[in-house]
């Protein structure tokens, strides 16, 4: 390696730097690196702010009882954040007394969801059993089809229709 004094400056004559090539392979792989790297970090963002909830009546079936029929849904939480029931519909009336197991009084309906209703974490199942007093107002009778919808605090209604035998 020579040396050269120009204007009290050193200079290297015989140098040499990266190959163009190698440094365009070199640009080429931390751009990938930090493209991958963003991307990751991006879907861990949005994942946070993307959770749904969507319960799916999988069954429903009605059974006669002494004065009326029980109607129980299995329902099972398949998004990906919690759903809360909050209310439930027969014929797109609301069921008015929460909380009771017992047969209601003759024409009335009852549910055992309670006044707060019930929370379904992602992919837990649960049940909601209804209750359909015959007689009274009620103009319900076995061959007859009702149509139970369940709301959810999110504001989606999930609907199905069971025939009572």
């Amino acid at each position: 390696m020579v040396k050269e004094v120009k204007n009290g400056m050193t200079f290297m004559r015989e140098r040499k730097a990266i190959s163009p090539v190698i440094a365009t392979v070199i640009l080429v792989a931390v751009a990938i690196t930090v493209a991958v790297g963003v991307s990751y970090w991006m879907s861990g963002i949005s994942a946070q702010y993307t959770q749904f909830e969507k319960v799916e009546i999988q069954t429903g079936y009605a059974t006669a009882i002494s004065g009326g029929w029980n109607i129980t849904l299995s329902i099972k939480n398949s998004g990906s954040g919690a759903a809360t029931i909050t209310h439930v519909f027969v014929n797109d009336v609301p069921i008015g007394a929460y909380g009771s197991k017992a047969l209601p009084a003759a024409g009335t309906t009852t549910t055992d969801l309670p006044a707060a209703g019930t929370t379904l974490d992602a992919g837990e199942p649960g049940s909601v059993y209804v209750v359909i007093a015959s007689g009274g107002t009620s103009t319900l009778s076995s061959g007859t089809t009702v149509n139970i919808k369940l709301h959810s605090a999110g504001g989606m209604d999930y609907i199905k229709l069971i025939r009572l035998p």
